[in-house]
């Protein structure tokens, strides 16, 4: 009994250490949001002087907070709406139509995940260009295809576990096949669906490279976009502290709040499409 109480103890202990090594970057973040640039310059470290909401509501001004949050919100939910939908679907018919071809596509998908973005960036781009669709519409459909095989990953290993006779009961009941999926089948999904959500989502909403990449310095930026480039204009003869650190807490706020809401389904989702390939 002792011996297990102190291994539960030193379990503790760790874990409080890990958990305090990573929120300390968002702890930084946050007692630095309320400084002047001498404060920050001087003791980074240190609580501020005073608490001011004033370098918040200045840095929001500064990169249009409200437009690129609207922007931001667009790309990214139309992005995982899309996401959610074919990924759900293709892991399906995969499941379902158990052939060779499914398994090499299945294959294919997890290879896919493998290769860096960095390796196709320049010929994405340049067909992006060719196509016309070097704005938001093109910016949505990259971010599904880049997207689209750890989702594909996590769906199908949890499809797996589906009872077919589920969908057979269905069918004789009437159902045609999207009526099968939308109102028996997926359902059934919804760890894994918020999973998929919660992983794109972060991802898309944070992302620099590939807005930068396809849309750049246009009229409709993204959070990350707008703060890149306020601190372009601002930081000429150096970097404009006061502004980068409230920016980027106002920025990161909206998708903490939704990671949180949904962390309850995280974990499940993630075990229930990973262990049951």
């Amino acid at each position: 009994m002792k011996a297990k109480r102190a291994s539960r103890a030193i379990l503790y202990v760790v874990l409080t250490i890990i958990a305090l090594y990573t929120l300390s970057p968002l702890a930084f973040l946050l007692i630095n949001s309320f400084k002047t640039q001498p404060e920050i310059v001087s003791a980074p470290l240190a609580l501020p002087s005073s608490w001011d909401f004033g370098h918040l509501t200045g840095a929001a001004e500064q990169i249009n907070f409200w437009k690129a949050l609207a922007i931001t919100a667009l790309v990214t939910l139309t992005s995982v709406a899309l996401l959610v939908v074919v990924s759900s679907l293709s892991a399906w018919m995969m499941v379902r139509n158990h052939t060779r071809f499914s398994n090499v596509l299945l294959l294919m998908f997890t290879a896919a995940m493998l290769v860096p973005f960095q390796a196709v960036m320049y010929p994405l781009i340049s067909l992006m260009e060719n196509l016309q669709l070097k704005n938001l519409l093109g910016l949505i459909i990259m971010y599904g295809g880049f997207g689209l095989s750890l989702s594909v990953f996590l769906y199908h290993g949890f499809i797996k576990s589906v009872p077919r006779s589920v969908e057979e009961a269905a069918v004789i009941d009437g159902c045609n096949i999207l009526q099968l999926f939308f109102r028996v089948v997926f359902p059934l999904l919804k760890s894994t669906t918020v999973t998929v959500i919660i992983l794109n989502a972060m991802w898309i909403w944070n992302d620099y490279l590939l807005p930068f990449l396809v849309i750049g310095n246009s009229d409709f930026k993204t959070l990350t976009l707008e703060i890149y480039y306020a601190k372009m204009l601002s930081g000429q003869y150096g970097n404009p502290w006061e502004l980068i650190f409230p920016a980027v807490l106002v920025s990161i706020i909206p998708i903490i709040i939704v990671f949180l809401s949904l962390q309850k389904y995280f974990v499940k989702g993630v075990s229930d499409g990973a262990v049951k390939m």
